[in-house]
């Protein structure tokens, strides 16, 4: 218990850092909801072209699937941050400087790169994974790749990509630590360093920090969840959100329908007996 005996003045040090803690997680909640977008823009865009039957088209998008995913996020965020903005350094009148020295538009992008590249790859094998009945079948009516993709193939395949979607995601929430390195962006790991100077790693890090991700990922994976029984739902495949949400429960028939009975009572019968009739039952 000696552990936790300087944990109620950490508290109170942790009430008096609240406006800066707050201010760090919105930070990170930006880069977490900015990043997933660019990612999945960046991973539906890729994945269609990855999949495409035209390889002008396929192979760059392999190329960039396989750099961007090859490549770590930290060597992919100093790139950006050291690298890049020595085109505009030597080169002043280019366009966009003031966007290149933006350190958070940088490591959002350099998220949504890293992450959007796992994505195109689930968005792949999520449309190989639609029934190839599906797939002959806009064959069978002259359907065009976009139309195809837009009316029947997608629809289905995002039903089975919202999961690992979601996996992704998390650990997008989990990468936007990285931005704590990035000049001028204090993001909630940041400002968890800085409150460990007047406690400890473990009431910062191991306690405050464990909290927070653990329940900005859990929001996450109930949004996606929801998403995922929206989808089904749309397919035929599983309840809708309102039968999910219900606190009733399903009714049950009270009784099963006369034909089910007698079916029934035919197979316990066996294969070879005869059946009954009703007037005969009666009389026994």
């Amino acid at each position: 218990m000696e552990f936790f005996e300087d944990w109620p003045q950490y508290f109170e040090v942790a009430i008096n850092w609240s406006d800066r803690l707050l201010a760090g997680l919105w930070t990170t909640v930006q880069l977490t909801l900015f990043g997933g977008i660019l990612a999945f823009l960046i991973a539906v865009t890729l994945g269609l072209l990855a999949g495409s039957p035209n390889r002008w088209m396929r192979i760059p998008a392999r190329i960039l699937i396989e750099f961007f995913r090859g490549i770590s996020l930290v060597v992919l965020l100093f790139w950006l941050m050291f690298v890049l903005p020595q085109i505009w350094m030597r080169n002043p009148d280019l366009p966009l400087r003031d966007l290149v020295y933006n350190t958070f538009l940088l490591g959002v992008i350099a998220l949504g790169l890293n992450y959007g590249a796992y994505g195109a790859e689930a968005v792949r094998a999520s449309l190989t994974t639609v029934a190839s009945g599906q797939w002959e079948a806009t064959t069978a009516l002259s359907m065009s790749w976009p139309h195809k993709m837009r009316r029947v193939i997608f629809p289905q395949a995002w039903a089975l990509m919202l999961p690992s979607l979601s996996n992704l995601w998390i650990h997008l929430l989990k990468g936007s630590a990285i931005a704590y390195i990035m000049p001028f962006v204090s993001d909630f790991t940041a400002e968890l360093n800085q409150l460990r100077r007047p406690t400890d790693i473990w009431f910062s890090h191991a306690f405050i920090g464990l909290v927070v991700y653990f329940i900005l990922a859990l929001i996450l994976t109930l949004f996606m969840q929801t998403l995922e029984a929206r989808a089904k739902h749309k397919l035929g495949r599983g309840p809708s959100l309102k039968e999910i949400l219900s606190p009733a429960p399903k009714a049950i028939p009270s009784e099963a329908p006369a034909t089910a009975r007698n079916t029934e009572s035919t197979n316990m019968a066996g294969p070879g007996a005869p059946a009954k009739s009703p007037s005969e039952g009666g009389a026994r």
